[in-house]
């Protein structure tokens, strides 16, 4: 099992040399993107972000994953605070748009989480950026 994560943990670092999606992997999240939005076989939980560009202004779709933590819903950045989404959405001030079959305006809140103690984490689990509340 260890080897499998092993493998896992290998082929994420090569769509995301450097921390930045290779070609293959922007063309995965467009795909993703749209079958996230529209919540056709898409996972409950897989939503596309939608975020005005800092720069440009234009529509950005990502997709993201939600969790659901005692009825609030949470978006934790896997690949830390340079993430062009997560400085999209500070840029907007937290306006953003959840899709998934529709469209849903919220508020995201960007907060701080105090480390816990326990064991190492897992090969390629690494600290994220602060996770932002869904409201």
């Amino acid at each position: 099992m260890r080897r499998v994560v092993e493998l896992l943990y290998e082929a994420q670092r090569r769509l995301y040399p450097g921390d930045r999606p290779s070609r293959l992997a922007r063309v995965m999240n467009r795909v993703d993107a749209a079958q996230f939005a529209t919540g056709v076989l898409a996972p409950r939980r897989a939503v596309t972000l939608e975020v005005p560009g800092r720069r440009t202004g234009r529509r950005i779709a990502v997709p993201v994953v939600v969790a659901d933590l005692d009825g609030d819903r949470y978006l934790v950045s896997m690949l830390g605070e340079s993430a062009n989404w997560v400085r999209n959405v500070r840029a907007a001030g937290g306006r953003a748009v959840l899709r998934h079959g529709g469209r849903e305006h919220v508020l995201l809140r960007e907060f701080d989480v105090a480390p816990r103690p326990g064991p190492a984490p897992l090969p390629g689990v690494r600290a994220s950026a602060p996770p932002f509340r869904a409201g």
